[in-house]
């Protein structure tokens, strides 16, 4: 059996990257978008989130990916992807292992097994990946958080997530709401209202939707002051969100509007399943747009330094 080599990987390996990522995905939906699933978490590197790649080598066949990113104190696996024909001889474990030293180097004291926005791949590890999960534990680390994503059934006309928003949008324009498709002039008023009513890195997310052929943002305004938005395919084109409306503005219907106008976007681009990711309000969901809890994910941690078996200690 050949020894296994680590060597960072640069943007010109990408192709090989996406190609592995789709013999390597088991779930048939995370194979089918490992392209813009890879270009969302290769090339969207800003200077507060620089992006590391390092490829597991046997010979000259790459074998195993790892992308990974650096955010304040803590280093994130956004990626890890091992070929079928070598798993269970150590590729996993010596990608992790590199990661880990390679981004304390750069400053991280603590490494997590979760995305890491505005630009993930998932929240954490899908439990149907359980060789990932027995990775995690084997390595010491600790699981903290549990995430989950509903899926919105776009397959058919009759589904609860298409129906008309044109009724409750007349109902809206009574009250002097207009509800409309955001434009990129729209971008930095929305940034700064998803920053300062929400916080988190929505306003990143929302950069990577408005403008963009295979992605978009509804949004709904009084008077020129913002009310709410809900975007989709900021990670990927089958993934909806974020999406907030103000809280002086909820039980109006405004989340219900500008949810379904996305997802009818989503079908109209061919979707037939979209994903809600990393829900908040379950409720609201299921009832406007019929959604169900179909992805779970358990997010894990663990501070560098400690011993494990990855770093040699």
């Amino acid at each position: 059996m050949d020894a296994t080599t680590i060597a960072e990987l640069t943007v010109e390996r990408a192709a090989e990257g996406v190609e592995l990522c789709r013999r390597a995905l088991d779930l048939p939906e995370d194979a089918a978008e490992a392209e813009p699933l890879v270009a969302t978490l290769w090339h969207r590197a800003a200077a507060d989130r620089p992006v590391r790649v390092f490829g597991a080598y046997r010979g000259d066949d790459l074998v195993g990916v790892l992308i990974g990113s650096h955010s304040g104190e803590a280093g994130h696996v956004d990626l890890l992807a091992v070929h079928p024909r070598v798993r269970r001889q150590g590729v996993a474990r010596a990608l992790l292992g590199h990661a880990e030293r390679a981004l304390a180097e750069s400053g991280a004291v603590e490494m997590v097994l979760a995305g890491n926005p505005p630009y993930y791949g998932w929240p954490g590890i899908d439990v149907r990946y359980t060789p990932a999960i027995c990775l995690a534990l084997a390595l010491g680390y600790r699981q903290d958080r549990t995430a989950w994503n509903m899926t919105a059934d776009l397959s058919s006309d009759s589904s609860p997530a298409l129906r008309a928003t044109e009724a409750a949008e007349a109902r809206l324009a009574g009250q002097g709401v207009t509800v409309r498709r955001a434009e990129p002039s729209d971008l930095p008023a929305l940034t700064t209202f998803a920053r300062t009513t929400f916080g988190g890195a929505w306003d990143g997310e929302l950069a990577g939707s408005v403008g963009r052929p295979d992605a978009g943002c509804h949004l709904a305004e009084r008077d020129g002051e913002l009310l709410g938005f809900a975007a989709y395919g900021s990670s990927r084109p089958s993934w909806f969100g974020p999406m907030g409306t103000v809280p002086a503005a909820e039980g109006s219907g405004i989340g219900g509007v500008l949810l379904r106008r996305c997802l009818r976007d989503q079908r109209t681009a061919g979707i037939e399943f979209a994903q809600i990711g990393w829900v908040g309000p379950v409720p609201f969901y299921s009832r406007s747009a019929g959604a169900r809890i179909e992805r779970v994910f358990f997010l894990y941690r663990r501070a560098l330094g400690s011993p494990n078996e990855s770093t040699g200690a």
